[in-house]
């Protein structure tokens, strides 16, 4: 757990264009105990002082001259290359809300400034970005002594050609076991085409897909994310996969279902396992809702207009804090309409130069080749992760989900 010093010791900066408000943002977060908060009034230089402090939040105001807070939120995507943006967004127009999250802030505080609600957004975000960095360095030391102690698994396995047998059947055992969490075929749903890829790391990975017809005629899909790899990330998979299933099929509401395996995974979960989780439900109509916990954006295409729409996420990670809440946002899909969801082991894929993937590369395929169909669509990106990873091995799990409404 994130130790309280930590958070008010933690660097902030305030950035806003009149120095009155500067001051009085300073003012607050030093009543409230915060001791490393800088400031500027100019929002050209944020990127670089970024660069160099590395701040656990940025207090961000978005109207200002000459370059506002979206384009210093696009320069901070660049230092940021995990597309996780410290960024807390001030303003007095509410309605710039959902852009602002949509651009990569964490979280919207309007003015005039209330102080008992901009230091618990300031205390919640920096609570989670100093687990996030937690969980990082935590990860980076368990995948070390994962490998170390595989590597010396290795040296005793090869010492008899039993051990080496029973160790291999063992680690084929578990490949099975994730593979049977996966559906055996592909579901067939009125009105809907649906296409599904997995290829797990380590032999056992931590992703996993699942669709399920409910009694309401509607039909949901959710694919998940859990954090760690081999076999711990396979039984916190099948718990999640068991507990959703479970939920789901007693006629439980979705944002209920996800308070409830929050719950369950804050119990008996590892404190440094969490989940992201993107779960859509849609009628035959093309009417839905979707939950995107911590996830990384989905991709809608829009057959009409050839645009490319984003389905943000506006909530915690499941598995990180107790008390969190979850809700539905409604969206649609029209004839032609492609709906795309994936982990970030397909943006995060690597060729033998170390370049990623990246969302950039996923968009533009998805832009050329959805207007052909699904079917196409599928081909084509598993065509180009083949050809970039150049059979390359991979650190994270590759999964996609593509949904593509025909009539």
């Amino acid at each position: 757990m994130v130790n309280p010093a930590d958070i008010l010791n933690a660097k902030i900066l305030v950035v806003d264009d009149r120095e009155v408000n500067v001051r009085l943002l300073e003012g607050m977060l030093r009543i409230a105990g915060y001791v490393a908060v800088e400031s500027t009034t100019d929002p050209a230089v944020v990127c670089e002082l970024h660069l160099r402090n590395h701040y656990a939040l940025i207090l961000l105001d978005l109207q200002m001259p000459g370059m506002d807070g979206f384009q210093v939120m696009e320069g901070l995507k660049e230092i940021e290359k995990d597309g996780y943006l410290p960024v807390l967004v001030i303003t007095a127009q509410p309605d710039q809300k959902l852009r602002a999250l949509e651009s990569g802030a964490k979280d919207f505080v309007g003015k005039p400034f209330d102080l008992a609600e901009l230091r618990a957004r300031v205390h919640n975000i920096l609570e989670v970005r100093l687990l996030h960095l937690e969980s990082k360095q935590y990860s980076r030391v368990m995948e070390e002594t994962v490998r170390e102690l595989e590597a010396s698994r290795e040296v005793i396995r090869l010492k008899t050609l039993e051990e080496k047998k029973k160790s291999e059947q063992e680690l084929a055992l578990a490949q099975e076991t994730q593979e049977s969490l996966l559906p055996r075929f592909l579901p067939q749903f009125e009105n809907f085409r649906v296409h599904a890829f997995n290829s797990p790391t380590r032999y056992v990975g931590g992703d996993f897909y699942d669709f399920l017809e409910l009694s309401t005629g509607e039909w949901l899909g959710v694919l998940a994310d859990v954090s760690g790899k081999g076999i711990s990330a396979a039984l916190l998979s099948s718990m999640v996969l068991g507990a959703l299933s479970m939920e789901f099929r007693s006629g439980t509401q979705p944002h209920e279902v996800l308070n409830r395996v929050n719950r369950l995974l804050c119990e008996k979960s590892l404190p440094f396992q969490f989940v992201t989780l993107f779960l859509f439900v849609l009628s035959p109509q093309g009417m839905g809702q979707f939950i995107s916990a911590g996830h990384n954006p989905a991709y809608l295409f829009r057959s009409a207009t050839g645009k490319i729409e984003k389905l943000v996420s506006d909530s915690f990670f499941l598995g990180m804090f107790e008390h969190a809440s979850y809700q539905a946002r409604t969206f649609h899909l029209d004839t032609g309409d492609i709906l795309v969801v994936y982990s970030d082991g397909l943006t995060d894929a690597q060729n033998l130069r170390g370049e990623l993937f990246g969302e950039t590369r996923l968009k533009d395929i998805i832009r050329k080749e959805a207007p052909f169909g699904s079917h196409e669509l599928e081909r084509s990106v598993l065509s180009a992760i083949g050809e970039f990873t150049e059979s390359l091995p991979q650190t994270d799990d590759i999964t996609f989900v593509v949904v593509e409404k025909c009539r």
